[in-house]
């Protein structure tokens, strides 16, 4: 997996904005980081661990030619998250836009009922969905402040089924998202949900093997099944993630606020209204 040069596609629409993206060191959240620094933003990466997270941020800055900043936070810790959120207002400005993801990728309870650990499940929901709502809540008076401030929410596709009990978190993403965007909407905030598919980034070899060993099958057996039930047959990338949250983080997109769009290749077979 390599990331993507999104150029064209992000153009120069977010120069002047500071934006801060949790889970920022790998995955989604570095292409998602890697887009909005190209669309011209300045770019606070968070992570817990420096390491990654410091070769992410230098990586992405000579790449993009703009402030790329690391801040190690943990976003289950309240006094870490408005730490962080004072560190990048002190550095690059106040924050105008917010991109979540920072969560256990495809959830810790994946197992049937007799199995399923509640102390995960428990640590699921306050990583992702509480340490979502501190995210917002250490920066949404800048968010306020800035008159066109946005707001994304990494969710995923198990909140539209019922194969993992980790799901849960994802529906709960969604509800608070939408109960946000009421909140925040009069001064011109937009907040939205997005549901990436199988993506292809450093985790999917570990979701493969988890599953295979799950069903007592094969990794290439998984993978089959999940490009199987995908009608564009293949993965996704993560850039193209990116490039969803780039537009809804755009002044275009300005119109859009409480939805939770996936982008899954067709995988979700829902008729959602």
């Amino acid at each position: 997996m390599t990331d993507a040069e999104p150029g064209a596609v992000a153009a120069a629409v977010l120069t002047g904005r500071t934006a801060v993206v949790t889970g920022g060191s790998r995955g989604i959240g570095r292409a998602v980081a890697l887009a909005l620094a190209h669309a011209g933003a300045d770019v606070a990466v968070v992570a817990r661990t420096a390491g990654p997270l410091e070769k992410t941020a230098l990586d992405l800055a000579e790449r993009t030619g703009r402030r790329v900043l690391p801040v190690v936070a943990d976003t289950d810790d309240t006094g870490s998250v408005h730490a962080m959120a004072r560190t990048v207002r002190d550095r690059l400005g106040p924050v105008d836009i917010l991109v979540n993801g920072a969560a256990a990728p495809s959830g810790l309870v994946r197992n049937g009922i007799e199995e399923a650990d509640p102390e995960l499940l428990l640590a699921d929901l306050d990583t992702k969905v509480v340490g979502y709502l501190r995210c917002v809540q250490a920066v949404a008076g800048d968010l306020r402040r800035s008159g066109h401030g946005r707001v994304v929410n990494i969710g995923g596709l198990t909140g539209r089924a019922s194969h993992a009990l980790s799901g849960m978190r994802n529906v709960a993403v969604v509800h608070m998202s939408k109960v946000l965007s009421d909140q925040l909407g009069p001064d011109g905030v937009t907040v939205n949900t997005l549901h990436p598919g199988v993506v292809d980034t450093e985790h999917i070899g570990e979701l493969y093997q988890r599953e295979a060993t799950l069903r007592g099958s094969t990794v290439d057996a998984v993978r089959q099944g999940y490009l199987d039930r995908t009608p564009i047959r293949r993965e996704i990338r993560a850039d193209e993630v990116a490039a969803a949250v780039v537009f809804l983080c755009s002044p275009a997109a300005g119109g859009i606020t409480g939805e939770s769009i996936g982008i899954d290749g067709g995988m979700s077979r829902g008729v959602f209204l």
